[in-house]
């Protein structure tokens, strides 16, 4: 591996565990400017000061939140998208380079491949290039490769989430993200399947602050490397508290309870 792309993989993952809690913020193109998504730079910090390892967004956003204070947190430059608004709002295309990251100064970038979609073979195409690209500059590449299309029948099965987690390996990321599974004995099978490290999606805002601590903690015990949540974070009603409780799962092995009382004081 060089040198640049080791080095910056240490800004997004904790060098002593190898895991990471990263936050995406990628959901204004996709759906419009959402709540906890106003503020940018306070969003930005909510999360940094709690603890988290990386922030995701698009490339016109780092400088609406750019803080030149406060904890220092990794940057991902999400390169591709699609909108609710679209009539094929799983087909994405690619909005930025590899070289519109680096002069962002970012440690990463990423973009999302949804298997199963009639555009399958483009977005395969795109993460192929941008893989290829990445290589020659040392830039780590997240790829979140979901299943989503007509012969899909269940984007949660471990078969298909395996499947979805070995293609962003074989096409060469460094990183894949992948829903969770469900269970520990599921979703080993995902990170078994892979030589690099998985993180797991959030899903949909949940209500309830164990569920999300128990995927986390589970997730970690599967072999998972760690999370790329968003809206259960930056959407939470403390979000640096909730991100603080997390951190406690991935990094310092704390237990549920443990954790739920992190968000009780």
């Amino acid at each position: 591996m060089l040198l640049g792309k080791a080095v910056r993989l240490e800004r997004i993952f904790n060098r002593n565990t190898h895991r990471a809690i990263i936050v995406p913020m990628d959901h204004g193109v996709t759906v419009g400017p959402i709540a906890g998504l106003i503020d940018m730079r306070d969003a930005v910090n909510q999360v940094a000061e709690g603890g988290a390892n990386a922030v995701l967004m698009h490339k016109g956003l780092p400088r609406c939140s750019h803080r030149g204070r406060g904890r220092d947190v990794g940057l991902i430059i999400h390169l591709s998208a699609s909108t609710s608004l679209s009539p094929y709002p799983n087909a994405k295309t690619l909005v930025a380079t590899v070289e519109d990251a680096i002069k962002l100064g970012a440690d990463g970038v990423s973009l999302h491949i949804n298997l199963g979609d009639e555009t399958e073979r483009d977005m395969l195409g795109h993460l192929g290039e941008i893989t290829s690209r990445a290589a020659e500059w040392g830039m780590p590449v997240l790829a979140m490769v979901y299943a989503r299309g007509p012969k899909v029948k269940n984007e949660y099965d471990a078969e298909v989430v395996a499947h979805c987690a070995r293609v962003g390996t074989e096409i060469g990321a460094d990183v894949v993200k992948v829903p969770y599974t469900g269970d520990i004995e599921s979703f080993s099978r995902v990170t078994e399947a892979c030589c690099i490290p998985v993180v797991i999606a959030g899903g949909p805002k949940m209500d309830n602050d164990r569920d999300l601590l128990q995927m986390a903690h589970d997730s970690v015990q599967a072999g998972g490397s760690g999370l790329s949540i968003g809206r259960n974070i930056f959407q939470h009603k403390q979000p640096a508290r909730i991100v603080q409780a997390l951190h406690g799962i991935v990094h310092l092995d704390w237990e549920i309870d443990q954790a739920l009382e992190l968000l009780k004081d």
